[in-house]
C-alpha cells in the first residue's frame, strides 16, 4: 500500500479504506476514515521526504494548495460521522470507478502540455536531482479551488485525495505527472495531518478506539513509501496514470460487490 500509493502520488488511502471496511465490518465510517487518514499522513510524510531528495516537489504551488485544503479537510472529518455505513460504501465505490474510467478512456493525457498564457497564469521550472527539467504553467486560482474540493472529499472518505488531485493536476493544470505526484504528497501531508487532528479532538481516534491499529499500519507504510518514490523516476508518466486507473476500477468494483452481497 505504501509503495504503490507513493508511486502514483495518492497516499494509499484508496487501497487501505476498502481493506479496513472488509476487516472491520462493524466499525462506523468515521472510525474507518480516521484510521486511514492517520496512515496516509505517515505514508505521504515519508514519501515527501523521498521526493524532496529527488527535488521534484513544487513547494510554491503546493503551499497554496495545502492552505486551500484546510477548510474542506475539517468539514469532511466532521460530516462523515453523519453518513450511514452502507451509503458510505456505495459512495466510495462509485467515486473510485468514475475516476478510474475517466483516466482509462480519456484520450491524449499528456505528462507535459503546451504552456498556457493569460491572466492569472504562473510559470514553473523545476530541475530534479537527475538533471531532468520540467517547464509548465497553470492558472493558480484553479489549483486553489480544486484543492479546496479535494480537501473535503478526501477527508470525508479517508483516501488522502491523491486519486483525485494527481489526475486533475496532470490533465487540468498541466503539471508533468512526476511533479504532480511529488507535489500531491507534499499537500496531502498537511491535509491528512489536519483531518487526523480533528478526529483525535472529536474522540473518534483514541488509543482504545482504532488509534493503536492505525499507528501499527502507519509504521508499515513508511518504508513502502520510500520504495515507491524510488520507483517513480524509472517509470513513464503515462504508465503511472494507467496503473492508477486500473487500480481504482478494480478496487471500486470489489467494494461495490461487497456492498451488494453484504
Amino acid at each position: 500500500m505504501g509503495a504503490f500509493g507513493t508511486l502514483v502520488g495518492a497516499g494509499g488511502g484508496f487501497l487501505l479504506v476498502p481493506v479496513l471496511l472488509l476487516v472491520y465490518p462493524h466499525k462506523q465510517p468515521e472510525a474507518i476514515t480516521a484510521m486511514s487518514l492517520l496512515v496516509v499522513c505517515a505514508n505521504v510524510s515519508s514519501g515527501t521526504v523521498a521526493y524532496a531528495r529527488q527535488r521534484r516537489v513544487d513547494y510554491r504551488s503546493g503551499a497554496w494548495f495545502a492552505v486551500a485544503t484546510f477548510p474542506g479537510a475539517t468539514a469532511g472529518a466532521i460530516v462523515v460521522s453523519y453518513i450511514p455505513r452502507r451509503e458510505f460504501d456505495a459512495l466510495f465505490a462509485a467515486l473510485l470507478i468514475v475516476v478510474g474510467f475517466y483516466l482509462m478512456f480519456r484520450s491524449a493525457i499528456q505528462g507535459v502540455a503546451e504552456p498556457i498564457t493569460g491572466r492569472g497564469v504562473v510559470r514553473r521550472e523545476i530541475t530534479d536531482s537527475h538533471g531532468n527539467t520540467f517547464v509548465y504553467s497553470f492558472q493558480l486560482w484553479k489549483g486553489i479551488v480544486i484543492s479546496a474540493g479535494v480537501g473535503f472529499v478526501s477527508s470525508l472518505l479517508g483516501i488522502g485525495g491523491g486519486i483525485i488531485h494527481v489526475p486533475v493536476m496532470a490533465t487540468v493544470l498541466h503539471f508533468p505527472v512526476h511533479i504532480a505526484a511529488a507535489t500531491s504528497h507534499f499537500v496531502l501531508a498537511f491535509m491528512a495531518g489536519e483531518g487526523t487532528a480533528v478526529h483525535i479532538l472529536t474522540g473518534t481516534l483514541t488509543w482504545d478506539r482504532s488509534l493503536a491499529q492505525a499507528v501499527l499500519i502507519g509504521l508499515g507504510a513508511i518504508p513502502g513509501a520510500q520504495l515507491g518514490a524510488q520507483l517513480s523516476h524509472r517509470l513513464h508518466g503515462g504508465i503511472i496514470l494507467r496503473a492508477l486507473a486500473g487500480a481504482l476500477v478494480l478496487v471500486g468494483l470489489r467494494l461495490g460487490l461487497q456492498g451488494l452481497t453484504g
